[in-house]
Formats: structure tokens, sequence, C-alpha cells
């Protein structure tokens, strides 16, 4: 009987910080049929855009105008999807019908009050600032006594839904736990307490040993497509040191985590020489007054692009109604991008005529 080889057969793999499975799938990545194509966004943008929401000096919402920024800026987001002040209450409709008032803040982070950057075309110290900044929202909206969990997050790109290309991200921060931080509790308290470490710190010594899944690192981050991971070039960015929430990074660890998140959104920019779509976001302790240290902070990147900057991978079918599903596996796309240059394609010479 042939030995079961993870880069050639069907197999699944378990996700420890959610406690569910994927399906992998590396040989399906040989059918004739390669998934959906679509045009490739590589249009120039100004520095500064009299028609854009976001940039400095212009007019939002309710004739709000946005103040000469000359660095980040935040304010609350002109259509949140959470209110502070919605009335507590509840319905319950038979029993199985049930609903429940929700609570929270939503504000928007204006990375730059330039329009035509994105995080991988900024400075390290100008990323920086967001750090800064993401511990500054998380300090403030966490110390509310309505506010139990602080999501940080950005969407990059028109595929991803973002509706304006200003480098932006949100927060959106509740009263209660939303649904993957829950279950990333649950799992990583189950592990600090029959182990006394935390599942991340025990999972980076695996992946650092091994080093087939690490795609670049520093003396305070590790970013890394996890072995469980659904979309085609997913990422972890990992603390080496076990910190539950981003307020608690020394300077070093801070311009470390600029660095690293340069580093990696630059090769994926030049994986397929086009601005590079992702959800990414910052998972880390509940704000619920209780210390929880099981939780290791991190941070998740995921892209939709597959082969091509026209080509993409969706979610539908097994993975909407199964598990997720993946063709390409996790060693062959963490190679990928370990591969890639540092230089971002922009600024890299145009090569040579033939």
């Amino acid at each position: 009987m042939a030995s079961f080889d993870l880069a050639q057969q069907p197999h699944r793999r378990f996700n420890p910080l959610t406690g569910e499975w994927l399906l992998v799938s590396p040989h399906r990545a040989l059918r004739p049929w390669q998934g959906q194509q679509e045009a490739p966004d590589r249009s120039q943008r100004p520095a500064y855009d009299a028609t854009c929401y976001l940039c400095p000096g212009n007019t939002r919402a309710g004739g709000i105008v946005n103040p000469p920024y000359t660095g980040t800026f935040v304010f609350d987001n002109d259509f949140a999807a959470l209110t502070p002040d919605a009335p507590r209450g509840s319905v319950e409709l038979g029993g199985l019908l049930r609903a429940e008032a929700e609570s929270g803040v939503g504000r928007v982070i204006c990375f730059s009050p330039r329009h035509d950057l994105t995080l991988p075309e900024m400075s390290t110290p100008d990323i920086r600032r967001v750090v800064d900044v993401w511990a500054e929202q998380f300090a403030e909206l966490g110390a509310r006594e309505d506010i139990n969990y602080v999501q940080i997050f950005e969407n990059k790109g028109q595929v991803m839904g973002c509706s304006n290309p200003h480098p932006h991200g949100q927060i959106w921060a509740q009263r209660t736990m939303p649904g993957d931080p829950a279950k990333e509790t649950v799992q990583q308290l189950a592990y600090y307490q029959e182990h006394g470490r935390t599942l991340l710190a025990d999972y980076l010594a695996i992946e650092l040993q091994q080093q087939t899944r690490v795609v670049i690192d520093n003396a305070h981050w590790v970013a890394l497509v996890p072995f469980w991971a659904a979309w085609p070039f997913e990422t972890l960015v990992v603390p080496r040191r076990a910190v539950q929430d981003v307020t608690q990074l020394t300077d070093e660890e801070r311009d470390a985590l600029a660095d690293i998140i340069r580093r990696l959104t630059i090769r994926y920019d030049n994986l397929f020489q086009t601005s590079f779509p992702y959800s990414a976001g910052l998972h880390q302790r509940p704000t619920d007054g209780e210390a929880h240290p099981e939780w290791h902070l991190h941070m998740h990147f995921f892209p939709p692009l597959l082969r091509s900057a026209t080509v993409r991978k969706f979610m539908v079918g097994y993975e909407m109604l199964a598990n997720p599903q993946r063709d390409i596996t996790p060693e062959y796309a963490a190679q990928r991008l370990r591969e890639l240059s540092e230089v971002h394609y922009k600024q890299a010479p145009e090569p040579a005529a033939s």
C-alpha cells in the first residue's frame, strides 16, 4: 500500500484555533478549468481625490468635513453596523426563534492622507503609526463597560467589498463576543488549562522547527501559512512573545509588527503583480474585564486570489454546506510567498527589452 503523501493525496487538516476541519485536495490543481477570471486592478490613483470622502479636507455624509490630517485619522463610521444607543432587549418566538439587541461602536481608521497608497506602499514608520492607533483604539474602546470585544480589520480591494480605495481599516467594537473569536477563546482556554502554555506559542515552536510554512520573520514576529489555511495564500502573523493584545507590545515589538506587515503585503502584491486584495484583522483577548492568559495575539490575512491576478477562489458549494476546501497545499503557498522579492513591483526596475 502506498504511503500517505500530504503533497499529493486528498486529506483533512485540523484547525486547533477553531476546532474545525478543512479538506485539502492537491490533485485538483491539475484539472483543466482553473476558475473564474476577472480583470486585474492596475488603475493609478491620484495622491488626492476631491471626490473621496476619506481624503483630508473633504466632506463626508451629513456635511462633516475631514480635518487636514497629515498622518492617521480616526472617526466614527457614518454608516456603522453597530450603534451605542441600541436599546437592550430580546425576542423569543416559539423557543427556537431568538433575537437579541446588540450595541456597539463602528470606527474608520485612515492609514494615510495619501489616496494612492496601500500598506505595502507606505513606509515602515508610517505603518508603525497605524499600529499605535490600533493600540490606542483597543485601549479606549475596551475600557468601556458596554464593550466586550474589539475587532480591528481591513478590507482591501473591490473583490473584498471595499467601497473606497483610500487606505483605511475599520473597528467594530461590540457588547457580545462574535463567533470566530469566541471559538478561538474556547480552544485556547482548553489548551492553556491542560498545558499551562498558549496554543499559539507551542504551534509557533513547531513551525519554526519545520520551516516549511514560514514565509518571513524578524526578531519579534513570524508570518506563516498556517497548516490549516483555508484560503489559497492565507497567512497568520504571530508574535514570538505571548501577549494578549496589541497594547502589551513593546516599542520594539510594534516596530517589528510594522516591518512584518510591510514585507508580507509587498510579497502579496508581487505574487501576481497587482494590488493584492484581502481581508485582514487582529484577533486578541476579549475586553470583559478578565485577564485571559490563554489568549495569544495574532493577525489573520485572508486573500482570495488563487492562480493569477484574474483568478480567485470562491467559498461555495461544499465550502458553504460542509467545510472549507483548498487545492494548493499550504506548504506550496508558503514556498511561493517565500521566493518573492521584498521590493515592491511598482518600485522594481523594468526588465530589459529582449
